[in-house]
């Protein structure tokens, strides 16, 4: 009853975020409990070199999605959702859509995964001094103008997918703070886009010959909390054609899913941090002030409120492991045993842990694809082992535990060893995390730090953005984000943390100096099965 009244009154938040495989809606009650949901699943195209979405595809999916979440108040309340107390959108972030005068988009939308702009990213990280990767706005657009592409002299706007959205539905061409910093880098100082870095990027265009100024290009950044609009009678109709919406409803700063996730993780204080480890692996570190200078393996990007955050992100986490998993699994069914497959992660998880230290000295590397930290542009899975290695069933599963995680230990090093960035508390989601406290106990030794696992499994990137817009509805005054996912949010939820053990620590130092040495072994199978 409680949450058929806030339903009707519109005490509640929605949040809506465009993931690569699937839109996720998720409606919360002013405790920041989610009360209802909808999706709707879709998949990237390659079209003429280039994976996109086609705007037809993206508002015929934020529709769908929005429309079974409808669905599911209706059915659970019997209520007509007519208003909402505030809305938010996310999305993958970075990516490219270029706009001309009369608001059209000029080429297909080109997302994060396209990999077609090397040499603007090579140059803009030696002229900026900050590392541009190939997925960013920014590497977008200055790709377009080496390239010397037709469209580039009639763009008037550019932006990315949760700011395009969000203007399509409130009129305002702005973006969180945090996708912000997946266009162009932010000045922390200002929390807004680095004016000196906008002035070194303006020569780099008179130099392709155009006139055009960055600055007015880019949409407007805004920090968790403020408010970024209302939806337009115009956008009630394009988020619910059924007309039932009402009009004028307040919008938050549009997020992207870095973002969102360091909402859902409670990780946006200064010293914390989160590791998403499932089929690629990514961990995020909020810095206390900014690195020395440029690294290639570190994507410098910002909390929702501005803080800056170092980002490490390998292509390949648990593939390989999963594979070998398979494997015992077909042993099992060919000896006629019906084993569960989730009794089978466990059982060789935690034989994982009656390994020696450093795993044997067994080597393996699970890079099903390539891995851009270790220098390698394609992949092939390997596992190797020297006469005198301890080869048994725990340090095979050891070593696998950690390989999944060597190249992220190799982006980490740099950071907390080269950097000194000190870390407090890391919290670990995916599917690495889940037999309990192995994969903590090997993030715990690769980091050097206390890991964390949520006893609830996470809501994802749509509740941190619903979060997001009921902070800005609901804050008290000078609240901080912080303060508000600690004390309303994440008060009373259980975690379970695993601290260091300096064996395993050692172990793990050990194992990534031959993984270090091992590389050259690496390169020679992917270069003698390229030349098959």
């Amino acid at each position: 009853m409680l949450n058929k009244e806030a339903i009707e009154k519109g005490r509640t938040a929605l949040g809506i975020e465009l993931g690569s495989t699937r839109i996720k809606a998720v409606l919360v009650n002013d405790k920041n409990e989610p009360i209802a949901s909808g999706s709707h699943e879709w998949e990237n195209k390659y079209i003429d070199g280039i994976w996109t979405y086609s705007l037809e595809a993206i508002w015929t999916g934020i529709q769908d999605a929005y429309q079974a979440l409808c669905n599911d108040v209706k059915e659970k309340y019997d209520v007509t959702v007519t208003t909402i107390g505030a809305i938010g959108f996310s999305a993958m972030m970075h990516g490219y859509m270029a706009f001309n005068e009369a608001d059209q988009l000029l080429v297909p939308f080109r997302t994060w995964r396209n990999t077609i702009t090397g040499e603007a990213s090579e140059i803009l990280t030696e002229k900026l001094n900050f590392h541009i990767p190939q997925r960013w706005s920014i590497a977008h657009l200055y790709q377009a103008m080496l390239k010397k592409e037709e469209h580039v002299a009639k763009i008037k706007s550019f932006n990315t997918l949760a700011g395009y959205v969000h203007w399509m539905l409130t009129g305002k061409k702005v973006l969180g703070v945090g996708e912000a910093s997946g266009m162009f880098p932010i000045d922390p100082n200002t929390g807004t886009f680095d004016k000196k870095r906008i002035a070194i990027f303006d020569e780099l265009i008179a130099a392709q010959g155009y006139s055009l100024k960055l600055e007015n290009l880019l949409p407007g950044v805004l920090t968790a909390g403020e408010n970024a609009g209302k939806l337009t009678e115009e956008g009630a109709k394009l988020l619910d054609p059924s007309g039932n919406l009402k009009a004028g409803i307040p919008f938050c700063p549009p997020e992207g899913d870095a973002g969102t996730g360091m909402i859902a993780t409670n990780s946006v204080a200064q010293r914390t941090g989160n590791v998403s480890a499932g089929t690629s692996v990514f961990a995020m570190i909020v810095l206390e002030k900014e690195l020395s200078k440029a690294y290639e393996e570190i994507d410098l990007v910002t909390t929702p409120t501005g803080s800056l955050v170092a980002m490490v992100h390998c292509n390949n986490c648990t593939s390989d492991l999963n594979a070998w998993i398979n494997v015992f699994k077909e042993f099992t069914d060919a000896l006629g045993v019906k084993v569960d497959m989730n009794d089978l992660y466990s059982v060789l998880y935690n034989k994982a842990l009656e390994g020696d230290a450093d795993g044997g000295g067994l080597l393996a590397y699970n890079y099903f694809s390539g891995e851009h930290i270790t220098g390698f542009e394609k992949g092939c899975p390997l596992f190797v082992r020297s006469v005198d290695s301890k080869f048994n069933l725990a340090n095979f599963m050891r070593v696998h535990l950690f390989t999944a995680l060597g190249a992220l230990k190799i982006g980490l090093d740099i950071l907390l060893k080269q950097e000194g960035v000190q870390v407090d508390s890391i919290l670990g989601h995916g599917g690495l995390f889940k037999t309990k406290e192995v994969g903590q106990k090997i993030m715990a030794a690769a980091m050097n730090a206390p890991v964390s696992v949520m006893e609830t499994a996470g809501e994802g990137g749509a509740w941190g953005i619903a979060v997001l817009a009921s902070y800005m509805m609901n804050k008290e005054e000078k609240e901080t984000l912080d303060a508000y996912l600690t004390n309303k949010v994440f008060a009373g939820q259980n975690a379970v943390t695993v601290t260091p053990d300096e064996k395993d620590v050692e172990g793990f130092n050990q194992f990534i100096q031959r993984y270090r040495a091992g590389l050259a072994i690496e390169r020679a199978a992917v270069d003698a099965l390229d030349a098959e």
